[in-house]
């Protein structure tokens, strides 16, 4: 797999993948969240290609100067369990290290045990936290 930074032609294969890989929710439009991570670091926008130049798996990270953050990290059913998450959580490891950023956190919905699964077996564990949300701007 190659990784890029995500580029503006990128945009209906990365909403595909979202929505082939399950990510999609009817409050969060894609294309907007899409909009809104351009607005701030887009270099931390990254895609995955695989040999044909077919984009096959996204990750947003996200750096506050305090903690990092993942999102919309996903591989393509028909690429997943050969590592390329992994690959992409390396790289956005390295590139918030770079950045002098002390944690990463991320969030897994709950009952997703194949995903928690694949973040303990990169390192991550539970931080016994409370994530809470209030939406500040409606997608629909």
């Amino acid at each position: 797999m190659e990784i890029r930074v995500f580029a503006q032609a990128d945009i209906e294969a990365v909403v595909q993948l979202w929505n082939d890989c399950g990510l999609t929710r009817p409050w969060n439009d894609p294309h907007k969240d899409i909009a809104r991570k351009l607005s701030v670091s887009p270099e931390l926008f990254l895609v995955g290609t695989d040999d044909q130049g077919l984009l096959m798996a996204t990750v947003m990270v996200g750096y506050d100067g305090h903690r990092g953050w993942i999102n919309y990290l996903a591989v393509h059913p028909s690429h997943q369990r050969q590592g390329h998450a992994s690959q992409l959580m390396q790289q956005a490891e390295q590139l918030l290290t770079a950045r002098g950023c002390p944690k990463l956190n991320l969030q897994v919905r709950a009952g997703n045990e194949v995903v928690i699964a694949l973040y303990e077996s990169l390192g991550y564990t539970d931080d016994k936290t409370v994530s809470m949300g209030k939406r500040l701007i409606a997608d629909i």
